[in-house]
């Protein structure tokens, strides 16, 4: 017997003619099946919540900028952190010096150049600090940001030089100078050289200081490591978001060295703003107008001749 009709169902019933694919509107409208599969759906369209684990609409959380609806504010990069802060989300961008690339030349899993590629790609950004000069609440301000998604926020010799640049920038201008603080210490790829940023920075912020130039410090989650031994506690008034870590070693290091238990929300913001070590928590879409009353009162008199 041939194989076609072996494949019939049973003996004395004709084979069944294969199905149209698509139904009854695919026989009737042909085009509309297709049209139909080209539809994409976009990615990302939803978003968890890290803290409840509620999904949230994509755009209810860009309007909300990144804040989701139980009050938890998540991380976010640079571009958008200047958008939010001045005004009308309009700002002027200020190229960051350039650095030598791996000059310890560090043994890993993957060449430090490598990484420094992958992570300029993923932010867009040179480093992990971004230079922004615009206003807020009509206050000629240099705001540096920096981004936690580049190698974790960590300082470097780059990240130094982008201070150090903003911080210039600053006193030519005669502008305040502002900065959003997110990292997980030094870089150890760049060793002792990035552990140097801690004493360069600081002497940049008291060049400003000595401008009499305001410097105002926002805590982002997490600021952690040498930043908070160097420009990242040295503000004039320091602000941060609800919930974001805030302190130099890990909860899990200190129980080990001290050999006790940590009182609960242990360096967190709230638990700062207890103890005198942050002056206000304040959530993000409230931050420019903030920010804008600080400025505006501490450079009360001054001349914004050179800043226009």
């Amino acid at each position: 017997m041939a194989m076609a009709e072996q494949r019939n169902d049973k003996p004395g019933r004709p084979a069944q003619a294969p199905r149209e694919r698509g139904g009854w509107l695919a026989r009737i409208a042909p085009g509309v099946r297709n049209a139909f599969s080209k539809r994409e759906t976009p990615e990302n369209l939803w978003v968890k919540c890290p803290d409840t684990g509620e999904m949230i609409y994509r755009p209810d959380l860009e309007a909300a900028q990144w804040v989701t609806p139980a009050g938890s504010h998540m991380r976010i990069g640079a571009a958008l952190r200047l958008k939010y802060t001045f005004d009308e989300g309009q700002y002027e961008k200020i190229a960051a010096p350039h650095a030598p690339e791996d000059p310890l030349k560090f043994p890993d899993e993957r060449p430090y150049p490598e990484r420094l590629k992958a992570a300029r790609k993923a932010t867009g950004e040179y480093d992990c600090m971004s230079i922004g000069f615009g206003t807020i609440q009509t206050i000629p301000t240099l705001v540096v940001v920096q981004d936690f998604a580049f190698m974790g926020g960590s300082l470097s010799t780059a990240a130094g030089e982008a201070f150090i640049k903003a911080a210039h920038e600053a006193i030519a201008r005669d502008a305040p100078l502002v900065i959003f603080t997110a990292s997980g210490g030094a870089r150890m790829q760049e060793g002792t050289l990035s552990l140097m940023q801690m004493a360069r920075t600081t002497l940049a912020v008291n060049e400003v200081k000595a401008k009499g130039l305001p410097y105002i410090v926002v805590h982002t989650d997490p600021t952690t490591g040498g930043v908070i031994a160097s420009y990242a506690m040295l503000g004039d008034i320091h602000l941060a978001e609800p919930n974001a870590t805030i302190g130099f070693a890990g909860r899990r290091v200190i129980e080990q060295t001290i050999r006790e238990t940590l009182p609960p929300g242990f360096q967190r913001a709230e638990f700062m703003l207890e103890r005198g070590q942050v002056d206000k928590v304040v959530h993000r879409p409230e931050i420019p107008q903030v920010l804008g009353s600080i400025l505006s009162t501490l450079m009360m008199g001054r001349s914004r001749s050179k800043a226009a």
